[in-house]
């Protein structure tokens, strides 16, 4: 039998021990099965010392009862007990070479779906109409499309939606001040950029122009027809901009996927109605606001979120509120993530507390900000260019391009066509594992030497990795076959094993916690393992036909939970480098 996730298998069988012998229930997260770092052991369970001080005995004693109860002779070899009461459980090898063949025939390699499929919405990317995608775009868009990689590969229906800044004062500055200019439909992104850091001068500068501005915005929200002409085509251009990034970025998000400030602005207005009918709103200086509980500011003054303006106006606020109506309403999502960076923390906590007490997040509903630190330079400070400018995204990812180019150059016998392949494979590789492998949470430092390198945790060191298992299958001159039987002759084979069969679990950690630095994590481990195997286990000069065989089965399949991790993560894993 394959199972997907020999954690949880042991975890269950200690569960049933449990029960058996000391007839208490608990579930298998409180079985408390870790991997194992003592040498001769692969898990072990930590249980005994908690459930001891529960039923009055000592720790060591209640570690022997569930020992003596455990259903393991086809899992594990004789269970050994350590220290206080740890019990320590190795796989038996029968077991293990039996996962491994089962493995090579299983297309999802042991991770299973779920039984429960969820609705999940998903907010990420999120650019500024008007505005060239910069370095802070970069995290939120390649988290949220790992995430939305691993939530459909765990079976969940996922719906992105990619929250587009295109709509309020910033669009009548802009489209008043282009009028100004004599609006030219070939203006670029990089035009677009400039015009609107005049409007803003102008718009702070010239109170006439401010005024013209306002009055702009009104015919934008009244639908006026040579206005929302404009207002299209930047639109369209920023859109042309921003698929292209996407597609450099290898990113899933479509046209069909924006959401933009500007869909929701129909649904404002209810959104407010139903806020005041349910008894949630109060008039602060003339605006209509909600005060979440628990929230204050400095001075300890209860915090607002205000849902519409005293002029009448509806600003972020209004269309979060109505974001979070409109997908759990409308749409029937289960689950709403917002991949935001952390500054916006407490702005979601009231934006979800609000929703709670309007009734439009129930206790069936999981609303979760999924934050993240900011990306620092070598210096420690926000990461920008020497002279102290934003960077441009679309400028990063072709230097990126560029430098892998020079490294794939120096160590790959390639045409120059599949180089250039290769390079762009290599160089977003790294730009996105650099992000995927830090803790979302915590703030990273941007090196390009570091991200490029062939050794330690890269994605360079994946994918050559990678490319050296194929590359041994080729040379050998045969295709490892399904039902090839494996044999764990060396401890480098082993301890292959041991850490091919974890994937499941790496996976399902990585969507538990929307933290894909877990499986980054579990792929260098996977990566360094290969290495020690390559290293210790001769392949094609193996002492005999059925070793030679069977290691290049553990090849191909480290190959396959390669390739599989890192396109989850979003990331390619070329045959060739």
């Amino acid at each position: 039998m394959l199972h997907g996730d020999v954690g949880l298998e042991l975890a269950a069988r200690v569960a049933a021990a449990v029960k058996s012998s000391l007839d208490l229930d608990i579930t298998p997260a409180e079985a408390l099965i870790r991997p194992s770092s003592r040498p001769g052991a692969d898990y072990q369970c930590n249980a005994a010392m908690g459930l001891g001080k529960k039923v009055g005995r000592p720790p060591r004693e209640v570690a022997a009862a569930i020992v003596g109860a455990l259903d393991g002779t086809d899992l594990i070899v004789e269970p050994e007990i350590a220290g206080p009461g740890f019990i320590n459980l190795t796989l038996t090898d029968t077991w293990l070479t039996t996962q491994m063949e089962g493995l090579f025939s299983d297309p999802r390699l042991g991770v299973e779906k779920t039984e429960h499929p969820r609705r999940i919405a998903i907010d990420y990317s999120s650019p500024n109409v008007a505005k060239e995608m910069h370095v802070g775009h970069v995290r939120s868009t390649i988290i949220g499309d790992a995430l939305v990689r691993l939530l459909r590969f765990h079976g969940d229906e996922v719906i992105p939606h990619n929250h587009l800044g295109d709509w309020g004062t910033p669009f009548g500055m802009l489209i008043e001040h282009l009028i100004d200019q004599g609006f030219n439909a070939e203006h670029s992104i990089s035009d677009l950029n400039g015009f609107y850091q005049e409007a803003r001068k102008k718009f702070d500068a010239d109170p006439d122009f401010a005024e013209r501005a306002r009055l702009r915005v009104v015919k934008l929200q009244s639908g006026d027809e040579e206005t929302l002409r404009l207002w299209n085509e930047l639109v369209d251009e920023s859109m042309r901009h921003f698929m292209k990034v996407y597609q450099m970025l290898g990113i899933g998000l479509t046209p069909e996927d924006n959401y933009g400030e500007s869909f929701y602005n129909p649904f404002l207005a209810d959104t407010v109605d139903e806020l005041e009918q349910k008894g949630l709103t109060e008039i602060s200086d003339g605006a209509v606001c909600v005060f979440p509980k628990g929230f204050f500011n400095r001075d300890g003054d209860p915090l607002p979120l205000i849902i519409r303006k005293s002029d009448g106006g509806y600003g972020y606020m209004s269309t979060d509120l109505a974001t979070v109506r409109y997908w759990t309403g409308e749409r029937g999502a289960t689950d709403l993530l917002y991949v935001v960076g952390t500054p916006q923390s407490q702005h979601f906590a009231m934006v979800f507390a609000a929703s709670r007490d309007a009734g439009w997040l129930t206790p069936d509903h999981n609303a979760v900000h999924v934050n993240f630190g900011s990306i620092l330079g070598e210096d420690g400070k926000m990461f920008r260019t020497r002279s102290g400018d934003t960077i441009k995204l679309i400028d990063l990812l072709d230097e990126a391009i560029h430098r892998a180019a020079a490294l794939v150059q120096e160590r790959s016998e390639l045409d120059e066509a599949d180089q250039a392949k290769v390079a762009r494979a290599v160089g977003i590789g790294a730009i996105k594992y650099a992000d995927l492998s830090s803790d979302r949470e915590k703030d990273y430092v941007f090196s390009w030497e570091k991200m490029l390198a062939t050794d330690g945790n890269t994605a360079a060191y994946l994918q050559y990795a990678n490319a050296r298992t194929l590359s041994i299958i080729r040379k050998s001159g045969q295709t490892p076959q399904p039902g090839t039987p494996v044999i764990l002759a060396e401890k480098a084979e082993r301890d292959l094993a041991l850490q091919l069969i974890q994937l499941p679990a790496a996976v399902q950690s990585a969507i538990d916690g929307y933290t894909p630095h877990k499986l980054a994590t579990y792929l260098f481990d996977t990566a360094t393992a290969f290495t020690a195997f390559f290293e210790k286990c001769p392949v094609l000069k193996a002492e005999s036909d059925e070793l030679r065989a069977s290691r290049l089965v553990l090849c191909a399949l480290t190959s396959k939970v390669l390739t599989m991790g890192l396109d989850l993560l979003g990331i390619e894993a070329p045959t060739r480098l």
